[in-house]
């Protein structure tokens, strides 16, 4: 307990890491998870803007991309990263590696979701001279909102178990911090409060995002 009060400021550092990390993830790869997802959903064989070629690359990169272990993810990015972040280690380079593994996940999640929308609704718009932009701003995002929140939720949950294996890679956070000043230095104590951060984290995000979702659904 007490290398665990003379680490505080240390332990309150990883902390922050860890949140920024998480945030810019959320932020960068939401974005580009959404578009994806909304590109596979729209483009898909009797979409709204059904294209094959379109749909069939990005169907193409999130089967590729998204099985990839993220532990072996952040390393084959490296040149990819270096060439956009400037580094290959560092907070900045694992968010930026985080934004680009999340993104596959989350856009497959939103096409599933946007795909659950009743196809009912889907026509009844249809036949009320509505475009497939406004029936997908509309209609389906609206329908599948509730779904998407857990979904999005399920992702952030999944970002924080990754800053971890980002940080024993020497990314920082609370991963970083758990493997450098408990487990190499034969401190459990330092260890499980690095643990027990991250689970209030996940309980936090996770209790939110069902909030949410049970508002909206109710609406």
């Amino acid at each position: 307990m007490d290398r665990l009060i003379e680490l505080a400021p240390e332990f309150w550092t990883a902390a922050a890491e860890t949140l920024y990390m998480v945030a810019i993830a959320l932020v960068a790869g939401g974005l580009l998870g959404g578009v994806i997802g909304t590109g596979l959903y729209t483009t898909r064989p009797g979409g709204l803007l059904r294209n094959r070629v379109v749909y069939g690359i990005l169907n193409l990169l999130v089967n590729f991309f998204r099985p990839i272990p993220f532990v072996i993810f952040i390393a084959a990015i490296q040149p990819l990263t270096r060439a956009v972040i400037g580094s290959g280690i560092g907070i900045n380079a694992a968010a930026f590696a985080l934004s680009l593994a999340a993104s596959f996940a989350i856009g497959r999640i939103v096409e599933q979701h946007l795909l659950a929308v009743s196809p009912g609704v889907i026509e009844a718009a249809r036949a009320m001279g509505a475009g497939p932009w406004r029936i997908l701003a509309t209609v389906a995002i609206p329908e599948a909102l509730g779904g998407l929140i857990l979904g999005y939720t399920f992702i952030v949950v999944g970002i924080i178990d990754m800053t971890a294996m980002a940080g024993a890679l020497g990314a920082g956070g609370l991963g970083h911090f758990a493997q450098s000043y408990g487990f190499r230095q034969f401190e459990p104590v330092v260890m499980w409060a690095a643990i027990v951060l991250i689970v209030v984290f996940v309980h936090l995000v996770q209790t939110l995002g069902t909030w949410l979702a049970r508002v909206v659904m109710r609406r």
